[in-house]
C-alpha cells in the first residue's frame, strides 16, 4: 500500500490492512508480495538410495551442476540396505528442464527411486 501510494504512512497502511503497527514492524522483512514468491520455485524431492558410500554425494553433484540451490537435506537411518532422503531445493536458476533433471538423477547408480514430492 505504501509502494502503490494507497497509504501515505505506515500507520495508515496498517489500519487499512487490519494489523497493528507493531505487527507491521515485526514482520515487514518476512512478508513479500505474491509475485516475488512465485519467482522462487521450491521443490521437495524424495529419493530411496542404496546404502553405498558416495551415492548421496553423486545426487547432490547433479543438483549443483544443474544450478539448483539446496535448502534442506533429511536422510533416514538406512534399513535393509536403503535410506530414504528428502531434499528441498530452490530451482528457479536450473539450467535444464525438471523432467531431464529427474531422469538424470534417477539414472544414477544405486538410486532406487527419485521423485518430486511437493512444489
Amino acid at each position: 500500500m505504501l509502494e502503490t501510494h494507497e497509504a501515505r504512512t505506515v500507520g495508515q497502511a496498517a489500519r487499512m490492512a487490519g494489523i497493528s503497527r507493531s505487527a507491521f514492524y515485526k514482520y515487514r522483512d518476512a512478508v513479500r508480495p505474491f509475485y516475488d514468491m512465485k519467482a522462487e520455485r521450491i521443490i521437495t524431492f524424495q529419493a530411496i538410495l542404496k546404502d553405498v558410500s558416495g551415492v548421496l554425494s553423486r545426487v547432490l553433484a547433479v543438483f549443483a551442476a544443474s544450478g539448483a540451490n539446496i535448502l534442506t537435506i533429511n536422510q533416514s537411518i538406512p534399513t535393509n540396505g536403503c535410506a530414504a532422503v528428502t531434499i528441498s531445493a530452490e530451482i528457479s536458476d536450473m539450467s535444464e528442464p525438471i523432467e531431464q533433471f529427474l531422469s538424470e538423477v534417477s539414472g544414477l547408480e544405486n538410486v532406487i527411486k527419485f521423485e518430486m514430492l511437493a512444489g
